[in-house]
């Protein structure tokens, strides 16, 4: 056999077999994300006085429905994360067999946060303490699936009027 046309279909039917192997399935690495902010103002957004709280501990609880031919199996995550310093905190879940990325509820796939405590004594009282919207987000170039989960906050115990204005 001439050797041109050897290392044409060698190269054709390696180039085939690895087409097919990057084809095949592989269910995505899914991250879950938020931040914290300290609401100095108290009034529960996100203004010019409020900053991204680092050091705050959140809890985070994940529940997952695998997909499966003959069973309901239900995957459980909780895990507790700190805030990285810009108020970030984030937990990425191994890739399990049959768990899927989910844009809606119906899957059964949801996570949701929830506060622990503050590393900052002037923003300790807790005010959005638990998330209750998610944002599941897939991309299939890099094979990950990101839940983006609602801002939580603290509060100071006590409101600056002097920064703030009064409450009217």
């Amino acid at each position: 056999m001439d050797s041109t046309i050897f290392f044409v279909l060698s190269s054709f039917l390696t180039l085939s077999h690895c087409l097919k192997v990057e084809s095949a399935k592989v269910n995505p690495q899914i991250t879950v994300m938020g931040i914290v902010y300290c609401d100095i103002c108290s009034n529960g957004t996100f203004s010019r006085h409020s900053y991204f709280l680092p050091g705050a501990e959140v809890k985070i609880d994940c529940m997952f429905r695998a997909i499966a031919p003959r069973t309901t199996e239900q995957l459980t995550f909780s895990s507790n994360r700190t805030t990285n310093k810009h108020g970030v905190y984030k937990l990425e879940i191994p890739v399990v067999d049959g768990i899927e990325c989910a844009r809606d509820k119906a899957m059964g796939n949801s996570c949701h946060a929830s506060l622990i405590s503050s590393s900052a004594s002037s923003c300790s009282v807790p005010a959005y303490r638990t998330t209750s919207d998610e944002i599941s987000i897939k991309s299939r170039e890099a094979n990950m699936c990101i839940y983006s989960l609602s801002a939580l906050s603290f509060r100071p115990s006590k409101r600056d009027t002097s920064l703030c204005g009064n409450l009217e």
